[in-house]
């Protein structure tokens, strides 16, 4: 499976953006999609998860601001931001997992990154 994020840019603090994930080729048996985000010189972070059921986690201090999303028909997981601060800059990167059977080993794949800047 591939996944292009796309969606990010530059946006003043207090403004919103959504990113989006597309998930291509081979999409059978993917399961959880997510977002994670990394600034420079620091580990990648996690950001939100949905299951292919619908679950969603956050990280707690974006629990409110930040809201993900996904359309199974569309092979496609979302972030909507909200109320965007200055420290929220990174690349935000997209992840699925993905197993094509129970006894199947699990598969990682990550997004190539987007670039979120908020300005103060």
């Amino acid at each position: 499976v591939q996944l292009q994020a796309s969606g990010g840019g530059l946006v003043q603090a207090g403004g919103s953006l959504r990113l989006s994930c597309v998930a291509s080729g081979r999409t059978r048996g993917i399961d959880n999609m997510a977002w994670y985000r990394q600034t420079p010189g620091n580990q990648r972070e996690f950001v939100a998860r949905i299951s292919s059921g619908g679950s969603t986690s956050y990280t707690d201090s974006l629990k409110g601001r930040f809201t993900i999303a996904r359309d199974n028909a569309k092979n496609t997981v979302y972030l909507q931001m909200n109320s965007l601060k200055p420290e929220d800059t990174a690349v935000y990167y997209c992840y699925a997992d993905q197993r094509v059977c129970i006894e199947c080993p699990q598969f990682e794949t990550w997004g190539q990154g987007t670039q979120v800047t908020v300005s103060s």
